[in-house]
């Protein structure tokens, strides 16, 4: 699993989140959060941005390129 996929389910996770929250949160389906989570697909910048600003870290963060 790549670091963005394993990056994302944690900070879900330590919100409280379920991916139909998240989805909702962010306006996209419950399928593309599984889809990322799951190392099958990366967001769009648009969609990249959302999860930022909803887990108040930075797109180096959440892909995994920083600590």
């Amino acid at each position: 699993m790549d670091n963005f996929a394993i990056r994302l389910k944690e900070l879900r996770r330590s919100y409280n989140y379920t991916q139909k929250e998240l989805a909702y949160e962010i306006g996209a389906s419950e399928h593309s959060i599984y889809a990322w989570e799951n190392g099958q697909r990366l967001p769009n910048v648009s969609f990249l941005r959302k999860l930022c600003m909803v887990f108040r870290v930075s797109v180096d963060y959440i892909m995994g390129w920083d600590e």
